[in-house]
């Protein structure tokens, strides 16, 4: 069963493998201690601390170990702020920073720095966001949902000439290589490369400012207490090291079966949006929206044909809000579909996996009676200038369906105003004409709902 989620979590490197099962035997023992076990368990933290440190472009001093990539950001952030308390409580973050980052930042004065349709943020868009009580700056190193790399150097260089450390998270990148640029801090979580979970790493640069919100605790320099996990530290450290030695090859592989979907499904899939940047991206990630489907049954039907996939739709969530990354971006957020490559994938399962998603969004759209591929419209062109149509209690895409299937019943000029209370319509009834071709003309308070006015243009 092809599994096509390793954004989420990267299966176990078989390096990794064989170091925890190693380690599991010489590792078990309190690294602070003196004794003869003592001291095989801390050469074997040390050695994990220099090869991470080394994959990453530190000193070993610099790097500690965490709980989680989580726990890495949290603490991380918090360690920064504290430090520069003096300077002030702002802090600068993208857009489509990755939750732990925003979560982490709650409580402080945020400046969300816009990204373009790609999901890129400008570097001088966020040198604009610096003031001067700006304490810290946050920028991911690529996007986990559409794997847009963003220009670290280049904000890293504008955040050193303000004075503002930058803290990078690195989580999605480390396992192709290091993150280049003058950043202060910098984030990593090992089951993303391979390792196993449980296992974060966190730099700081010497010289920044840096104060543990931690109590105080004698492991990692304080900045990450409790006992060491040294068997999983040991295979996370292995793990990063080995899928860095396989970097080179496996990133153009897979980059190539990547342009191999990305070329392909609006190819065989008509109302289809590729999402993110196509030529600044991760190796192995591709995402994608269709038209007029429910996120979540295509997830379950690509699951039941064998491939396992995420989503960003506000179909497959708690919260039936659309993912905050794909809202900034600006782009269709229904029946949304992330593809992420784990090192290893066979060329004949992304083949299959071509062959199979055009029945299943063809079934899931004939399910929900949605127009098929409407191109030009060649509607009724009646005398009526407005059309109203009432989608208030339906949930997404029903609302876009709704609007794609009466377009043609007003004439040129003519608009159709969708109600809904679904929070994913005012993403997706904008983001439908841009692909369709139509006008978005606005949107304005109903009761129980927006009324979202598209006008017809051709």
């Amino acid at each position: 069963m092809p599994y096509f989620d390793s954004a989420s979590s990267a299966p176990l490197h078989p390096v990794a493998r064989q170091a925890l099962q190693a380690a599991l035997d010489e590792g078990w023992a309190d690294p602070a201690r003196l004794y003869r076990e003592g001291r095989r368990a801390r050469l074997l933290l040390d050695a994990a601390r220099e090869a991470a440190a080394d994959a990453v472009g530190c000193r070993p001093d610099e790097l500690f170990f965490t709980s989680s990539g989580t726990r890495a950001v949290h603490a991380g952030l918090a360690g920064a702020m504290a430090g520069r308390r003096r300077t002030g409580r702002h802090v600068a973050v993208s857009a489509v920073e990755h939750s732990s980052v925003l979560h982490a930042a709650e409580g402080f004065d945020v400046t969300e720095v816009p990204v373009d349709r790609t999901g890129a943020v400008s570097p001088g868009d966020f040198g604009a966001a610096l003031r001067p009580d700006t304490a810290l700056a946050a920028l991911q190193s690529a996007n986990h949902e559409v794997g847009t790399v963003q220009p670290v150097a280049e904000v890293a260089g504008v955040c050193r000439a303000a004075g503002v450390p930058l803290l990078v998270d690195a989580a999605q990148s480390l396992a192709w290589g290091r993150v280049e640029g003058d950043w202060s801090l910098l984030t990593g979580s090992a089951h993303k490369w391979g390792g196993p979970a449980g296992v974060g790493l966190l730099v700081v640069r010497k010289g920044v400012r840096y104060a543990s919100q931690d109590p105080a605790d004698e492991r990692e320099s304080g900045r990450a207490p409790g006992f060491e996990n040294i068997p999983a530290i040991v295979a996370a450290a292995a793990s990063l090291r080995a899928v860095r030695e396989e970097a080179a090859g496996e990133s153009a592989r897979l980059r190539a079966l990547v342009d191999r979907i990305r070329a392909r499904v609006p190819e065989l899939v008509p109302d289809v949006e590729v999402v993110g940047d196509p030529v600044r991206r991760l190796p192995h990630l591709v995402t994608f929206s269709c038209l007029y489907v429910d996120g979540e049954t295509v997830l379950h039907e690509l699951d039941r044909a064998g491939f396992s996939v995420s989503s960003g739709s506000s179909c497959t969530s708690a919260t039936l809000a659309p993912s905050h990354v794909l809202r900034a971006m600006g782009v269709l957020s229904e029946g949304n579909v992330r593809v992420s490559l784990p090192p290893g994938t066979a060329e004949g399962d992304v083949d299959r996996f071509l062959e199979v998603l055009p029945g299943v969004v063809a079934g899931v759209r004939t399910h929900l009676d949605a127009p098929v591929s409407p191109g030009p419209y060649a509607g009724t062109g009646a005398d009526a200038g407005t059309l109203v149509v009432d989608a208030l209690g339906k949930r997404c895409p029903i609302p876009v369906i709704e609007l794609a299937k009466v377009i043609g019943d007003v004439p040129v000029g003519g608009t159709v105003t969708v109600l809904s209370d679904d929070e994913a319509a005012r993403l997706d009834i904008p983001a439908w004409c841009e692909m369709r071709g139509q006008e978005y003309a606005g949107e304005h308070h109903v009761e129980g709902g927006t009324g979202y006015v598209v006008r017809r243009v051709d």
